[in-house]
């Protein structure tokens, strides 16, 4: 039994004299989510296409505390997701999807099921157990699919100090979004698993209209990254705000980072140390909002050492050589876009992006909006050739039904185009159709 089984049983143990307390029952929520996708992605070099549909149930519940000094409560979590179709010629063996049975073809149905507990005193709370979502400058939980990622871990979360909040945490272990089973965490291009991602940091809101962040974070024998952050919005008038946020990362090379199986793919481009991470990269955007409308502008300059680094398990295999589906990731960049990310090493990345919110006219809950990436000066690996770039244009359509007895009911239409010259990344028209519904009884 591992520290944190151990700890999850003491405390359960605990709640259960006091789950009768005032506050650990009258504030539990619960409720049910439905996620049904169909995705489609055109490999326009020829490769194999991908073209599956599934359906995705998940199963929250969220006590409150109970009473006294320190409270304490639990949080759980059940997912299950079902192939609706698609066969094995429809099934790419990345298994960022869905998993892969041993012929190759998408499996029936994988479910997980985890747990937190979690305890509160003042203004701090602290949640120990396997079914966490960060989302933090430093490391975004994925959810893009059909199920979302879990980590298992601590976190700590405080707000002692006015307008400051601090988190600190370790996580050990991540379930992918396409897998039943938790693995350690690693980058892409490493084969073995690292157990403690520690990480420490600082939102704090100045005034009403101006937050600074600082985070630090170091996946053993991998990488250690610092990470500095401004938002600000100013308002024009009732109607109109102009926002700032910039964002900076240097991150290096930790421990056995280069070593066979700790190698750091760089985003399989070039890197000044084979293996090794080596990366400060830096972003801006900009964004007038004006009514309905949002006019979104920004560059990002990645540095020409390596690529960005953040966590992914795609390459971790388990005891049989497979897979176990944990690849795919999301990061803190503007560039995270709906195909591919926009941090090789050197590459300079300018984008735009137009939407509305048809609120404005009277509709509300439909929203749309159009963007566009280019990369560029993207250093090639020794002996490939010349400088790279790449583009892609993302849409998107969301409708989500405000009354009546689908309240709540969502359906999200998204189009990615990417291209790329030279890159080893295929050329793709990519196309999801998500519907989503979350029914709270509790």
């Amino acid at each position: 039994m591992n520290k944190s089984t151990l700890a999850l049983a003491v405390a359960l143990g605990v709640m259960a004299q006091q789950a009768g307390a005032a506050g650990f029952i009258d504030d539990s929520k619960a409720s049910v989510s439905s996620r049904t996708m169909y995705f489609n992605n055109d490999n326009r070099d020829g490769g194999a296409d991908q073209n599956e549909t599934a359906e995705g149930l998940k199963f929250d519940y969220l006590s409150g505390f109970t009473q006294g000094t320190v409270g304490f409560g639990i949080d759980a979590q059940a997912l299950v997701g079902i192939h609706l179709d698609g066969g094995k010629g429809h099934h790419p063996a990345n298994n960022t999807f869905s998993p892969s049975d041993t012929d190759g073809s998408a499996v029936d149905e994988w479910s997980r099921a985890a747990a937190n507990v979690k305890a509160r005193f003042s203004k701090t709370e602290a949640h120990l157990g396997g079914a966490l979502q960060p989302n933090m400058p430093i490391l975004v939980a994925n959810d893009s699919r059909l199920l979302p990622q879990t980590f298992e871990g601590g976190t700590v979360t405080s707000k002692e100090i006015d307008n400051v909040t601090f988190n600190v945490g370790q996580l050990e272990h991540t379930t992918g979004r396409a897998s039943s089973n938790a693995t350690g965490m690693a980058v892409a291009g490493g084969t073995q698993d690292s157990n403690q991602f520690r990480y420490a940091g600082a939102d704090w809101k100045v005034t009403k209209d101006l937050t600074l962040q600082y985070y630090h974070s170091n996946l053993k024998d991998y990488y250690k990254q610092d990470f500095l952050g401004l938002i600000h919005v100013f308002p024009i008038d009732a109607n109109q705000s102009f926002k700032t946020d910039l964002r900076y990362f240097d991150s290096g090379s930790d421990g056995k980072n280069g070593d066979p199986g700790y190698q750091f793919s760089n985003n399989g481009g070039y890197a000044k140390n084979k293996g090794e991470v080596d990366n400060k990269t830096w972003s801006a955007m900009f964004t007038y909002t004006l009514g309905g409308n949002a006019f979104l502008l920004g560059h990002q300059r990645v540095s020409d050492d390596g690529g960005f680094v953040y966590l992914n398990q795609g390459n971790v295999v388990n005891g049989n050589g497979r897979s176990e589906g944990n690849g795919g990731a999301s990061f803190y960049l503007f560039t995270d876009s709906m195909i591919n990310g926009f941090v090789r090493a050197g590459e300079n990345t300018t984008f735009g992006q137009y939407s509305y919110d048809f609120a404005a006219l009277g509709v509300p809950g439909l929203k749309t909006s159009i963007a566009y990436l280019h990369g560029d000066d993207i250093k090639a690996k020794s002996g490939v050739g010349s400088d790279m770039s790449e583009w892609e244009r993302d849409m998107r359509i969301d409708y989500t039904i405000q009354q009546g007895s689908l309240k709540g009911f969502g359906v999200t239409l998204r189009n990615g185009v990417y291209r790329g010259s030279q890159i080893d990344i295929a050329d793709q028209d990519q196309t999801r159709l998500i519907f989503n519904y979350t029914y709270s009884f509790l």
